[in-house]
């Protein structure tokens, strides 16, 4: 039985666009879903590398300014877009908007795109193992949802090379820092799963979480005019105590020779993985 519609509703400044028609009302092993905003640069890589992880993908994409809108119509695995033409100047507003965005990609997914299992990424983030394969193993486990061991990935002398968008995300660097959080990012497509205002990224409604596969993050290793445009970002939209601050103090600190919490860096795999320091 598909699970019920919430009641979360399109604004005026928001409109829905279909991508490839081919996959709406098609039964899914695995949908993706995704808030976006100015990601022109690593989005064709990150459409094909889900190309291969997921059968379908929805799309938030918050008011971008850039090509984002124009790529993501013409991918073959993005079946609807929500674009917003009014992105939300006050800090506070668009925090509490993150649930709502995914509450109504969530609901779309459900009504147009019937789907065992739902994955819930960011445009910079790489999991390293077959999500395919990964979910197939879970089919006897008793688990709602997964949580990813993510590291952050960061430019070292040896390896600052810009990103260009003709080569693959994945392993484009070499040392990552051991701090891990582990984020919710996949769960099963039950009704009792659900966003509200306020939840971020993690829906409510899940009781039996597992942790489990790893991902490479490269939201502060992607080019030194990168790590720069990332500062003053948080710098102007954010709260200085809570972000600023933080923010500040990086500028001018894209290279690493540790990471940003004083930590060795390591190669990724197993030594990464053995000296991890959750947080």
């Amino acid at each position: 039985m598909a699970a019920p519609l919430s009641n979360w509703q399109l604004r005026d400044s928001e409109r829905v666009i279909k991508g490839n028609e081919a996959l709406l009302g098609k039964k899914h092993l695995i949908v993706g879903m995704t808030r976006i905003r100015n990601e022109a640069l690593i989005l064709p890589d990150t459409l094909d590398y889900l190309a291969t992880q997921v059968d379908a993908i929805v799309v938030y994409d918050d008011a971008s300014t850039d090509d984002t809108v124009d790529i993501l119509r013409k991918h073959p695995k993005v079946a609807l877009i929500v674009a917003n033409q009014a992105w939300e100047k006050d800090i506070a507003a668009r925090k509490l908007a993150e649930g709502r965005h995914r509450g109504l990609l969530l609901d779309m997914a459900r009504s147009e795109l019937p789907h065992d299992w739902m994955f819930c990424f960011d445009p910079d983030e790489r999991v390293t193992g077959s999500l395919p394969s990964f979910v197939a193993g879970l089919e006897a486990d008793a688990s709602d949802a997964v949580r990813v061991q993510l590291f952050d990935a960061y430019m070292t002398p040896e390896d600052c090379a810009p990103y260009a968008p003709d080569l693959p995300l994945l392993h484009f660097r070499k040392f990552y820092g051991p701090e891990q959080r582990d984020i919710l990012m996949l769960w099963r497509n039950r009704p009792e799963i659900h966003f509200a205002e306020g939840h971020g990224r993690t829906p409510g409604g899940m009781e039996r979480v597992k942790i489990d596969l790893h991902c490479q993050h490269y939201g502060k290793s992607l080019s030194v005019d990168h790590w720069e445009e990332t500062c003053d970002y948080y710098i102007r939209h954010f709260p200085f105590e809570t972000y600023g601050r933080k923010w500040t103090e990086r500028k001018g600190q894209a290279i690493h020779t540790e990471s940003d919490f004083q930590r060795p860096l390591y190669e990724w795999g197993e030594e990464l993985f053995a000296n991890a320091v959750r947080i």
